[in-house]
């Protein structure tokens, strides 16, 4: 019996809790005699919270340490990656909430409905729900506030020897970062409950009575419009994007919140899909052991979209964020690869190289120049300094208007993402020294991936030095000779070398986001199944009267588990393929090369880490079950 029950059935005097003021304290004793029963049950929503609220106030005393120093690339980097990190942070607290609360309250419409039963009106079940919700919101962003203390500075050390921040970042005595976390996680907790305690208020009494654990109504006309209005809201953004500026979808933070959309529209429509991609995968698990598997995961479609949920967004995540990146490096890269023709580059010190004889080489500079757009507003553009007749011998450039050869000291060529990009039409625009020019369109060229900039004259880059010469018609040797202080590579290595993605800074960011959303997915995943120990114990009971061993049992177990663990991969690759299709139809529109890339690996490892973290948490419950009948424990450990 848990605590509502035992509530409910002690003598007690004066009317039953209607749900007016006079209902309070009772309600108080109520919810902390619920808490109380039910610790182990919430266990996974505390840690949740706990760590969620302690890596949001962690990155925010991060970012509070970012405001003093000055700007420049790794700077850039930290922000972004602490942004989408308390981003994803955020997402998968709330889903993990929601999803836990949820399946919890799907379990308790036998204790609810008793309540019902006793006199509580739905406006006191539904306090009952949120005030379990807010103590245990309260409870773990404390603890996740006082965790953020000794974490930070642990963190910026972590950032700068990742060289994924500056040096000089250090944790500064901000208190801010501690305000946003707490009332975060309160407010994460709060929202993530809301639609569970709406349906906890909506059990009627006779759900006392009902003993079936088939799901006979997952689907609420709520659950179909959120899931069916979010999946048709992700979708329409999509094409709206697609249909307007293909090069959105490109953006970091675009691919950082579209998949959470899809994530939370599947969830919810979980239940849906479960069931045939349940009778699907199962036809490859053989004999009874299969078919009881099959069918216990058919029935119980609540515990099944509950235990897919988890598995669900960790794999959607991993695969539309590395999915998504990893195709965009490599259209980056084939991009960069056709559009040379040259045999060596060279790299370093190449201001005072003399080509050899014979050899045609383009030598460019690094520059910056900002375009206006309006009266007010100036877009950076990074750009090049080069010879326009050097730069059409040497490359392959995406010329969708005018030539290449047209370029001289009045003169810029852009891309069709720029305001004004029409030839012949003029610009005015700030060079890197800050002096202003009014220059006239020369060429323009196709968007591509966004990685091309604009081209000038070395007259209208001022201070900028070459950094790189390509070369063709001549020898490595040759080469060697002419510039003996400089690196010199074969095209393809250099492309190789410079290859989007690859940096160490891009991986170590990758792995603490990937990080985030397993350590997640396996709390969830974990709490969920632990959860569902008393909806097995019928099954159990069954298994064994029909004369099923301990083994066969806890094996019939473990094929459910596995079975479900497996839906749920299938449902996040459903996922993540409908973030990365519109990716390949967006490349393609903007005339970029469509690779795409699927980091098949990396979901393989995060899947098969799921199923090690579902099997025995199904397994240690079910046999503590089989073990009770044979002791006459009351109770699976907690």
């Amino acid at each position: 019996m848990t605590s509502l029950r035992t509530a409910l059935t002690r003598p007690r005097t004066g009317r039953p809790p209607a749900g007016g003021l006079g209902a309070f304290p009772r309600l108080a004793k109520l919810v902390l005699r619920s808490v109380a029963a039910r610790w182990a049950t919430l266990t996974g929503s505390f840690l949740a919270l706990t760590i969620g609220t302690a890596l949001i106030a962690v990155m925010g005393r991060a970012l509070a340490g970012t405001g003093p120093l000055p700007a420049s690339e790794e700077l850039t980097t930290a922000v972004a990656l602490l942004g989408t990190a308390a981003g994803v942070t955020g997402f998968v607290s709330v889903f993990v909430v929601a999803s836990t609360f949820s399946y919890a309250v799907a379990q308790r419409r036998r204790e609810l409905g008793l309540l019902r039963l006793a006199g509580a009106s739905r406006a006191f079940v539904r306090r009952l729900v949120l005030g379990e919700a807010l103590i245990l919101g309260t409870l773990a962003s404390a603890t996740g506030c006082a965790l953020a203390a000794p974490a930070a500075p642990r963190l910026t050390a972590w950032l700068a020897d990742e060289r994924l921040a500056p040096p000089g970042l250090a944790v500064t005595g901000a208190v801010w970062p501690y305000h946003l976390a707490f009332w975060t996680g309160l407010g994460v907790t709060l929202a993530g409950v809301t639609a569970a305690a709406r349906r906890a208020g909506r059990t009627a009494p006779a759900e006392a009575l009902k003993e079936a654990a088939v799901d006979d109504r997952a689907m609420t006309p709520g659950r179909w419009l959120a899931g069916g209005g979010l999946l048709v809201t992700a979708l329409a953004l999509t094409a709206w994007r697609l249909a307007t500026d293909p090069g959105e979808l490109l953006h970091r933070k675009t691919y950082t919140v579209q998949p959470m959309l899809l994530v939370t529209a599947v969830a919810l429509l979980a239940p849906v899909c479960a069931v045939p991609l349940c009778r699907l995968a199962g036809r490859a698990l053989p004999g009874w052991t299969g078919r009881v598997a099959r069918g216990g995961a058919v029935a119980a479609v609540r515990r099944t979209g509950a235990v897919a949920a988890p598995v669900l967004m960790t794999v959607a995540l991993a695969g539309s964020l590395l999915g998504t990146v990893g195709t965009v490096n490599a259209a980056k890269a084939a991009e960069a690869a056709a559009r040379t023709r040259a045999q060596y580059v060279v790299t370093g010190d190449v201001g005072g190289v003399r080509p050899p004889a014979g050899a045609r080489t383009l030598a460019s500079a690094p520059t910056r120049v900002e375009a206006r757009e309006d009266s007010d507003r100036w877009i950076g553009w990074e750009g090049r300094a080069v010879n326009p007749y050097d730069l059409a011998a040497l490359t392959r450039l995406p010329v969708t208007a005018g030539r290449i050869t047209d370029l001289d000291d009045d003169g810029i060529i852009v891309t069709e993402e720029w305001l004004t990009h029409r030839v012949g039409a003029t610009v005015p625009v700030r060079l890197a020294d800050g002096s202003r020019r009014t220059l006239r369109i020369a060429a323009v060229l196709a968007t591509g991936t966004g990685e091309t900039g604009a081209y000038v004259t070395p007259a209208n880059a001022p201070g900028a030095t070459p950094d790189r010469l390509e070369v063709r018609g001549t020898t490595a040797h040759a080469l060697r000779e002419a510039a003996p202080h400089a690196e010199i590579r074969t095209a393809a290595r250099w492309l190789a070398d410079t290859r989007p993605g690859t940096g160490r800074a891009t991986r170590a960011g990758f792995a603490l986001i990937l990080g985030i959303a397993l350590l997640y997915g396996v709390l969830v995943l974990a709490n969920t199944l632990w959860m569902s120990t008393a909806d097995r114990a019928h099954d159990l009971r069954a298994l064994r009267l029909a004369g099923a061993t301990k083994t066969q049992t806890l094996t019939t177990v473990a094929a459910e588990t596995l079975l479900v663990v497996t839906v749920g991969g299938l449902l996040g690759a459903a996922v993540a393929a409908l973030t990365l299709a519109p990716l390949t139809v967006a490349l393609a529109a903007l005339s970029a090369p469509v690779t795409l890339s699927v980091p098949w690996t990396t979901l393989g490892l995060l899947l098969a880490a799921c199923a090690l973290a579902a099997l025995p948490a199904a397994l240690v419950p079910a046999w503590w079950r089989l073990r009770k009948r044979q002791t006459g424990s009351d109770a699976p450990p907690h």
